[in-house]
Order: structure tokens, then C-alpha cells, then sequence
């Protein structure tokens, strides 16, 4: 199944406090149960200005079906080809 990037603007979300991403996080659980075992998210990395999300999905349509359901942004979403660690050196 592929995985995607989602890159969400969303200004100040490095000052999100600990019960806002818990909020944010079960918004997005209640929208990912709706849509079914088809799309899992892996995890995400909080920025000053952005939230980069990891998802597994069969396309990215339902990525953004999830983003409208939950009401968040989806400002790029993007495959993931190939994935490359310390580890890809040395072979």
C-alpha cells in the first residue's frame, strides 16, 4: 500500500498545547475510523508553521477526503518512491 507525505499549513502550530494536539489527533481518528482500515496514519512532526503527516493509503484522494472530513488543511500531499536511512551506505 503506498505511503504519503502531507504537508499542512497551519500558522502557530509549533505553540499548540498538549490538550490542542490531543484534540486535533482524535478529530483525526474519528475521520480515519469513518473512512475504514484502508487509511492508517503513521505519525506526524510539528513545526513552527506545519504539521508533516504520515499516512498509508491507496491513493490520494482518500488522503484529502480525510482532510476535508476533519477540516484541516492538505496543502501538498505527496508519494513516497523510495525511503533512504544511514543504513542505504553502506550497502
Amino acid at each position: 500500500m503506498p505511503r504519503f507525505i502531507i504537508e499542512r499549513e497551519i500558522p502557530g502550530a509549533g505553540k499548540f498545547s498538549r490538550q490542542d494536539l490531543h484534540a486535533i489527533s482524535q478529530t483525526s481518528c474519528g475521520v480515519l475510523t469513518k473512512l475504514g482500515p484502508q487509511i492508517q496514519w503513521v505519525e506526524s512532526y510539528v513545526t513552527d508553521d506545519k504539521i508533516y503527516c504520515v499516512y498509508i493509503a491507496p491513493n490520494a484522494e482518500m488522503i484529502k477526503e480525510h482532510a476535508k472530513q476533519g477540516g484541516f488543511p492538505a496543502n501538498r500531499v505527496s508519494e513516497v518512491r523510495s525511503m533512504i536511512d544511514p543504513t542505504t551506505a553502506e550497502g
